[in-house]
Parts: structure tokens; sequence; C-alpha cells
């Protein structure tokens, strides 16, 4: 797994920190609101408001918030008006980062989304630069421990996945975005519950990063992005070797 799946998948498995938690909620809510406002608040009948209910399941989000956010969505309760917005550019070494964010002041995020570039040796891109790196696709990781390659296979082609690949821990499912729901839905009537389960933007062709020095600039570039209120996924076509990962992450707090 490559740039975006990797690093999700390590970030996944570490937990949300406490000291976090409070952001990961109001990224999350604040998602939560802009998908009920343009698809209304019932998930049994927005597709992109439950998939963003699975991810806060997943970091336990409160109810509470959750109920907030969704009521701000469809004008029950008063809210902030959000511009959805993608920047492109380049990490050090070539690598591609595609930046989503939902803003209520485009001209602050954008100042403040390119200082972080230039602190960490990046370059924002002009329109159109890095997105054709990239391809959107449903993308849903299951534990191997949850059920045998084969049947999972059989299940995920037969409800209309595109491919899945095998990795030391986990399979990963790909689909086209408006496979995504059969694919999950399936799994779902099966008990089986993915680690992650998400359309991305996933890169054609990685960049390979082979050296530690590389691979700690990309990282601390995506993590500070990551951190930006305004942020909500930050995708990239990095493709660093395990043992560099490891030695990375083993560092990070």
């Amino acid at each position: 797994m490559s740039g975006h799946s990797k690093w999700s998948k390590i970030k996944h498995t570490k937990g949300v920190v406490d000291s976090k938690r409070g952001k990961v909620f109001a990224k999350l809510g604040k998602e939560m609101s802009v998908a009920a406002k343009h698809g209304g608040g019932d998930p049994g009948f927005n597709p992109r408001l439950r998939t963003i209910l699975m991810k806060a399941r997943a970091v336990n989000m409160p109810a509470d918030n959750i109920d907030r956010a969704i009521k701000k969505g469809t004008g029950e309760l008063p809210g902030v008006m959000y511009e959805e917005i993608t920047y492109e550019g380049y990490a050090h070494g070539g690598v591609a980062l595609l930046v989503e964010l939902l803003t209520d002041s485009k001209n602050r995020t954008a100042s403040e989304i390119r200082m972080i570039f230039t602190k960490h040796g990046g370059n924002m891109a002009g329109v159109g630069a890095v997105k054709h790196l990239f391809h959107r696709k449903g993308q849903i990781v299951v534990p191997k421990e949850q059920i045998s390659e084969d049947d999972l296979m059989s299940l995920a082609l037969d409800a209309g996945a595109e491919d899945m690949i095998a990795h030391p821990d986990t399979y990963e499912i790909l689909t086209d975005p408006h496979q995504f729901e059969a694919v999950h839905k399936a799994l779902e009537a099966k008990n089986i519950k993915p680690q992650l389960a998400e359309i991305a933007q996933l890169p054609l062709t990685p960049v390979p990063v082979t050296d530690e020095k590389t691979a700690r600039v990309v990282l601390s570039l995506i993590d500070a992005l990551e951190d930006n209120d305004d942020v909500q996924n930050v995708y990239s076509n990095y493709d660093i070797p395990d043992d560099i990962m490891e030695r990375v992450t083993a560092a990070t707090p």
C-alpha cells in the first residue's frame, strides 16, 4: 500500500491521541454538516453522510456531537457556511499531494496552506498539475483474521469490487466510487468490520522514497497539513519501504 493508504493505516492503528481527539471530532463534524446540507440528514438516503458516520464511530465520536453536526447542516441549528477546496502541490523528492479542505475563509486558508508547504520544503502547484496522478476509488481495508482471502475475494467481487490486494496483515478492496456502498453493505451483511472504509484519491504511479531523510520531510509536511483545522484529507503518491516507514513512525509522537 503506498501513499495515503499506508500512512492512514499506521495512524489508524495508533489510535486517536486524546490531545487531538477534539480536533478530529471538529473535522468530522464539519464534514457531516456539509454532507447533510447537500444530501439531507438521513444517512439512509445520503451515502456521503453514511460514510462519514462510519469514520466517526471508528473514533468513538459522541452521539451528541454527531447530532449537532447533522442538524447544523440541515438548518435545524445555526451553522457556518463552508466552501470545499482542493489544493495541489509537491513535497520534497517530487512527491505529489492533493489537499482537500472545508473552510469559511478561503483567503486565510490559502495563506496558511502556502506557509505550511514552504516551511516543510514543499511547494504549491496550479490547478490540474497533480490531480491527474490520482484516481478516485472506494477503498476498504479488512484485517486478515476476520475472513479468508478466497471468501473475501468472492464476496467483494460478487458485490461489484474491482480488485483486492493482500497485504501482510490486511486485505485492501478497491471499488468504483459508485459501487463502494454496495460492497460495504455486502461486508456488513456478513458481519465483517473494515479497519478503513472510504472513498479516496489513490495514486496511479507511486513515487519511490528510499532514504529516511526524505521520508521524514515528506511525512512532516503531511502531518503539518493534516494538523490544520481546515484540512480534511491529504492524499500522496509516495512509496516508502516498510523498514524506513517503521523507523520514521517509531519516532513520531
